[in-house]
């Protein structure tokens, strides 16, 4: 764990505030003019999900942790955690799923993650940008309807729900954007 000013924040670091690991999610840095520089933080906190807004003077020294990046297998969810194992040491964790909920949604068992880990504890799953899931279940587009820009929703292998456009049938695959849960494009395998 090192120190570091506050002024130097970048969005996407991990700090500790008042005990406990936040991810720094938005970052803003305020000169005024007259009086101290200062920055506005919107903070995540690691363990419960909870968004905290903070500011600090810029020549305040802030706690930076040291995590690191595992790659571990999930292996299943049981509602309460993650099952994962270290793909280097075979050893199996969990991570809680309370403020991790939509990562589920991303997740296919048996695949590799990275997963953020500080000492024995795990903060939070990358994920990629974009994930390419199979629609499984999905209603029949009504006959007739060409309307552009006609959608409807679907569920996707993972569970997720998704508006996409009329076309879109069961047994597909499609791209979805992780930030925003969002139908990305139809991919053709």
């Amino acid at each position: 764990m090192g120190q570091i000013k506050a002024g130097a924040i970048e969005k996407g670091i991990f700090i500790l505030e008042k005990g406990i690991p936040y991810l720094v999610v938005e970052r803003e840095f305020v000169n005024p003019g007259k009086g101290s520089s200062f920055c506005r933080l919107k903070l995540k906190n690691l363990r419960n999900g909870a968004v905290l807004k903070i500011t600090h003077k810029a020549q305040d020294n802030i706690d930076e942790i040291d995590v690191e990046d595992v790659d571990s297998q999930f292996l299943y969810s049981d509602g309460e955690s993650y099952h994962f194992m270290n793909s280097e040491t075979f050893d199996q964790y969990e991570v809680p799923v309370s403020g991790l909920e939509d990562k589920g949604y991303f997740m296919k068992e048996g695949d590799t993650y990275k997963v953020v880990r500080w000492g024995e504890e795990a903060l939070d799953i990358k994920l990629p940008p974009k994930m390419d899931l199979i629609v499984t279940e999905a209603e029949e587009g009504v006959k007739g309807d060409t309307v552009t820009g006609a959608s409807k929703y679907v569920k996707v292998e993972t569970g997720l729900t998704v508006k996409v456009p009329i076309f879109i049938k069961q047994g597909e695959k499609i791209r979805i954007s992780v930030d925003t849960k969002e139908y990305q494009e139809r991919i053709n395998s």
